[in-house]
């Protein structure tokens, strides 16, 4: 076991809109993050992150005198975040002096996503394409790419340098839409229409799903049902709807071509790592689908692009895993990537 006069026992939080997920870390451990201790609370049953953490702490009996905070904002100056459709104002010394904690460290969702990738072994990880899981570690320089769909579209760069992996936090997800087929103008036009500016992530996430859905019908002059994001995925995956199908598949191949164009921006040859809330639910069309042939086409880099793999991040909370490997780093002990 590893140890060092800094390491302790470490709270660990991902703090979404709607809920947030505890767990402890053990900074010497090989696998710091204790899954027995992960619990769940309801951001609207309490009027404070510090009075859910009390909470926590009063029905598992742990406790813990450091804390990483994973929050889906951006962390301003490394010290405050306001998380969307989430009432609670979030302070790491605010936190720290009222919990009597020695430190608090708050960093972006996204960010601990990313982070997660090196303590991910080989079986909570699923490939998509032909191509073998890379080996984390391997040179003393490597950079990934981490993207994913949930709420929105989460992109990071995961970069190893020297011995040593940081995270590159973007807004990677509201870059702008490039079309590259017929369809995906004239899906352009019409979202173009709707909101003005059009991201990538009003298409990669859930509610991109519904606004492919009303852009394709009216494409194909098709009635348009008030579906959900659920009830879209529902009925192309039951083959009940011809244009929920077609739905599906658009968004996997519009999700290949951005992936592929964050490779070629952040220099990720290493491979692209895919987490979200919504992956479970893409995965088996990401895998048999457009995802990979759009993932490629890029001109003269297609041969360069067909080596670079693609990989599914399948652990149940990638965010407090993530969150985890922050720990370890603040304890000063190296990020030993976890491999078989």
């Amino acid at each position: 076991m590893r140890s060092t006069a800094n390491a302790a026992i470490t709270l660990l939080a991902d703090l979404g809109g709607t809920n947030v997920r505890f767990a402890l870390a053990d900074p010497t451990r090989p696998t710091p993050l204790l899954l027995d201790s992960v619990r769940r609370y309801r951001v609207k049953d309490f009027p404070s992150l510090a009075e859910t953490i009390r909470q926590y702490f009063a029905d598992t009996g742990n406790h813990a005198t450091r804390a990483v905070i994973a929050a889906a904002g951006r962390i301003a100056d490394g010290e405050t975040v306001k998380v969307t459709n989430n009432p609670w104002a979030v302070s790491a010394h605010g936190l720290q002096a009222e919990l009597k904690l020695d430190s608090v460290r708050l960093v972006n969702d996204f960010a601990a996503q990313g982070m997660a990738v090196p303590l991910l072994r080989h079986d909570q990880l699923e490939a998509v394409g032909p191509q073998a899981l890379p080996h984390l570690g391997a040179h003393h320089t490597q950079t990934f790419v981490v993207m994913g769909p949930g709420t929105g579209l989460g992109v990071a760069g995961l970069l190893l340098r020297e011995g040593r992996w940081t995270v590159l936090e973007t807004e990677g997800g509201h870059a702008g839409f490039a079309a590259h087929t017929a369809e995906d103008v004239e899906i352009l036009h019409r979202l173009n229409a709707r909101f003005g500016r059009v991201s990538n992530e009003r298409m990669i996430c859930g509610n991109g799903l519904v606004n492919l859905y009303l852009a394709l019908a009216d494409i194909h002059g098709l009635p348009a049902e008030d579906y959900t994001p659920e009830d879209i995925t529902d009925r192309a995956n039951a083959g009940t709807d011809a244009l929920c199908i077609r739905t599906v598949e658009t968004l996997a191949g519009i999700f290949g071509s951005v992936a592929g164009d964050l490779v070629l921006s952040l220099g990720g040859w290493e491979g692209v790592f895919l987490t979200g809330g919504v992956l479970p639910i893409l995965l088996p069309w990401l895998k048999h689908g457009g995802f990979r042939s759009r993932f490629e086409a890029k001109g003269r880099f297609q041969e360069t692009m067909v080596q670079v793999p693609t990989i599914a991040m399948t652990h149940p909370e990638p965010g407090l895993l993530g969150a985890a490997a922050f720990a370890v780093l603040e304890s000063g002990l190296p990020l030993v990537p976890a491999g078989e």
